[in-house]
């Protein structure tokens, strides 16, 4: 039961696996912002009721489309996450590590798309 020992440096898997680590919680907050998001107009309108002030959001609100973008981008980022690092744990056991920004721009452009949408939709509700 030999296993071939790891190449590259422990201090190079111990930051890939950091950055992992770091991924996760950022994807565990966009679902988490993006659930917020979704049960916003919920809050709202039992907030009114206790204050005995009628609604005023909109019947069909984009908050639910929104929360639900937000949810699966996170859920994807965990995904993409996952693939990034083992990407980048074969290419410090073979030495020949090569950035790439693809799935950052990826999940910047999304999110930006889905506060875009949120600002929209703020401004139009108020």
């Amino acid at each position: 039961m030999s296993t071939e020992p790891r190449k590259g440096n422990t201090s190079d898997h111990l930051a890939n696996e950091r950055t992992l680590l770091a991924w996760v919680r950022t994807g565990i907050g966009i679902m988490a912002f993006g659930f917020v998001v979704v049960k916003f107009s919920l809050f709202v309108k039992q907030i009114s009721l206790v204050l005995g002030k009628p609604a005023t959001i909109h019947q069909y609100g984009y908050s639910a489309p929104i929360g639900i973008l937000m949810v699966v981008t996170g859920a994807l980022s965990l995904l993409l996450s996952l693939v990034r690092y083992k990407k980048t744990e074969q290419q410090i056991n073979n030495n020949s590590y090569q950035h790439s920004s693809v799935f950052l721009y990826a999940l910047v452009i999304t999110l930006m798309i889905a506060s875009i949408f949120l600002i929209a939709y703020l401004v139009e509700s108020t």
